[in-house]
C-alpha cells in the first residue's frame, strides 16, 4: 500500500466513524500515536467532516441568525485549524525528505503534498455523502441515477489524484522535484493585519 493509499484508508475509516455519531460537537478518539503522521491524518478528516456538517447546518432557511453569526465563527475558526494541520504535515515531509539533493533540473511542484493531500479528505467526505444520495430511498430514481454518475467521477478523481501524490512524493524522493512551503498568512484572522479588526480598536 502506497503513503496516499494509506491515507484514503484512515479519511475514509475516519469518515465513517463521525457518521457514527453524526454530532458536529462530538468528541473523537483518535485511535493513533498522538503526533504520529496517522494522527494528523485522522485529526485532518475529522476536522474537515465537522465543517462539512457545519456548512450544512449554516444553510438551512429557518436558522436562527445569531446562530448563524456562531455557527460563521466556528467555521472560521476551523478553517485556521485545517490550514495549520496541513502546514504540520508539511512539516513531516519537509523533515522526511531533508536530506534529499534535487537534481540540477529539478522543478517545484504547484501544490506542497499536504495541500494535495487536503483534497484527499474532502474527496473522502464527498464520496461518502454522493453514496449516501445515491441510495436514498425517499429520492427519485432519476436523482440516484445522476448521483451514482457523480459517485463514480468522484472515485475516479480520487484514484487519479492519489496516483498524483504518489509520483510527487516519488519525485521529491529521486530528487526530481523539490519542496517549498509557504506558510498561508491568512490576513482576516489576524489582529495586526485585517483593517476591520486593528481598526475597531
Amino acid at each position: 500500500m502506497s503513503f496516499t493509499e494509506h491515507c484514503n484508508a484512515i479519511f475514509s475509516a475516519c469518515t465513517d466513524y463521525y457518521h457514527l455519531m453524526d454530532n458536529v460537537d462530538a468528541m473523537p478518539e483518535n485511535p493513533y500515536e498522538f503526533k504520529s503522521i496517522d494522527y494528523y491524518l485522522f485529526l485532518k478528516n475529522w476536522i474537515d467532516a465537522v465543517q462539512w456538517h457545519l456548512e450544512d447546518i449554516i444553510r438551512h432557511p429557518a436558522i436562527d441568525p445569531q446562530e448563524a453569526l456562531q455557527i460563521k465563527r466556528r467555521i472560521d475558526c476551523s478553517n485556521q485549524d485545517r490550514t495549520d494541520l496541513v502546514e504540520l504535515i508539511d512539516s513531516y515531509f519537509l523533515e522526511k525528505y531533508a536530506a534529499v539533493r534535487p537534481l540540477p533540473a529539478a522543478t517545484i511542484n504547484t501544490e506542497s503534498p499536504a495541500w494535495a493531500i487536503d483534497r484527499l479528505s474532502i474527496l473522502a467526505l464527498k464520496i461518502y455523502h454522493m453514496q449516501q444520495e445515491a441510495e436514498r430511498c425517499d429520492a427519485g430514481a432519476a436523482h440516484r441515477k445522476q448521483c451514482h454518475k457523480k459517485l463514480h467521477t468522484l472515485l475516479e478523481q480520487q484514484k487519479d489524484l492519489t496516483a498524483a501524490i504518489d509520483q510527487l512524493l516519488d519525485d521529491i524522493e529521486a530528487g526530481r522535484k523539490y519542496m517549498k512551503v509557504y506558510k498561508q498568512m491568512k490576513m482576516y484572522n489576524d489582529p495586526s493585519l485585517n483593517p476591520v479588526l486593528y481598526g475597531a480598536k
